[in-house]
């Protein structure tokens, strides 16, 4: 790293790749931290978390009990031991409380004046963060198992919903109508999420095992039906067809740059995709664990080489490398079930929730210091990136 500092310093090497390793570094070094404490609120399960992108200083929580949480991340007391303090909850005496479990929480992705619930009591509510009133509240037949808005869109304002009915339903928070619905699965709809690249491109998992793309535009809606097998075994067997895991699909995240899709499902398995050609990629993670009935909130890192998941895995979180399936390491300190995680892309920091009621916050460790008998003499000579080096020698030297 003084290396990488020395040569951005003489203007040698790009700066980005400065910042790139340092974040790498960060995450690879994520530990539970002890200084830091999230306050505890709820008293059931943790099932989703959501980190605003404007600041990223303001967190949402969603509980089995129908509570959701607000709190406040940034370090205010300025002290090297604190606790990240709750600015106000949805509890069980607020009028307009979930009735039961806060399945997916999210906030609107331009502003934190308005943040979005669904729950197991077949509704979507769009809260107003400053009254802490519902503006509009969407009603289903069926239990909701996750929504989602496009980080990206600036032509619609469409939340997908994922319920029991196979349909997926699109809910317009401009005219505060569902009426779109999109068609093609055969079960439940588990997980939902928009492309953060073409912003009318949303991916769908189900229990029915099929993953699809659609483009919410065209009038059939579906783009493509991932196959696991490419079609190498469509022909052998009707059953196996265009489907993505052998088992019921809960979980879906695409990378940040858009390109690429991670599903998992409850065969065990964690599969990557290219978004543009739905073509499994073919990398091995193992044995993914995921008994899990509902959704499953997993979540990617950004800006990293290479970059990482974090994946629910039992009590602990799986780490690995996205493109090449390596498990890194298992971020242990959970006492239950962990039911999702959600990334801080500013300082690298990842947060989870589980069945204990915990929300644990995972920090990068402090670097090392570095030791005084280090020369300054001795730094040029890591700082110069290879591509600059200069080869050339004069006939003195070589005489």
């Amino acid at each position: 790293m003084l290396g990488l500092m020395a040569a951005r310093q003489a203007g040698l090497d790009d700066p980005a790749r400065l910042r790139r390793a340092e974040r790498t570094r960060r995450v690879l070094s994520l530990e539970l931290n002890k200084d830091r404490d999230v306050e505890r609120i709820h008293g059931s399960g943790i099932n989703t978390l959501d980190i605003e992108p404007v600041e990223g200083r303001y967190m949402l929580s969603g509980g089995s009990d129908g509570v959701i949480v607000l709190y406040d991340l940034e370090n205010l007391s300025r002290k090297p031991s604190y606790t990240c303090k709750a600015f106000f909850s949805v509890g069980r005496s607020h009028p307009d409380v979930h009735k039961f479990s806060v399945e997916t929480v999210q906030w609107y992705p331009h502003d934190t004046g308005i943040f979005t619930s669904s729950s197991f009591d077949k509704t979507l509510k769009i809260w107003d963060t400053n009254t802490l009133q519902p503006a509009d509240i969407f009603h289903f037949e069926g239990t909701v198992y996750s929504h989602h808005m496009s980080p990206v869109a600036t032509k619609h304002c469409l939340i997908a919903v994922g319920t029991k009915s196979p349909k997926v339903q699109l809910c317009d928070l401009k005219s505060g109508s569902s009426s779109h619905i999109l068609q093609g699965h055969r079960q439940e709809v588990l997980a939902v999420s928009w492309s953060p690249r073409h912003e009318y491109v949303l991916a769908t998992g189900s229990a029915d095992g099929r993953v699809k793309l659609w483009d919410v535009r065209r009038a059939s809606g579906c783009l493509s039906t991932l196959d696991q097998y490419n079609g190498e075994k469509s022909k052998a067997s009707s059953e196996t067809a265009n489907t993505a895991h052998n088992g019921r699909v809960n979980g879906l995240c695409y990378t940040n740059d858009g390109l690429h899709l991670l599903t998992i499902g409850t065969d065990d398995r964690m599969r990557l995709w290219n978004s543009s050609t739905g073509e499994n990629t073919l990398v091995n993670y193992g044995k993914v664990c995921n008994e899990s009935r509902k959704g499953l909130k997993f979540a990617i890192s950004c800006g990293c080489n290479p970059e990482f998941v974090f994946v629910p895995y039992g009590s602990t979180i799986a780490v690995y490398t996205v493109f090449t399936g390596e498990l890194i390491t298992m971020l242990r300190g959970h006492y239950s079930t962990v039911n999702c995680c959600v990334f801080q892309p500013h300082f690298q920091e990842l947060y989870s929730g589980s069945k204990d009621c915990n929300i644990l916050a995972w920090i990068p460790a402090p670097r090392e210091p570095v030791p005084d008998d280090i020369s300054e003499k001795s730094l040029p000579q890591q700082c110069v990136n290879p591509a600059y080096e200069d080869a050339w020698s004069s006939s003195d030297d070589e005489g």
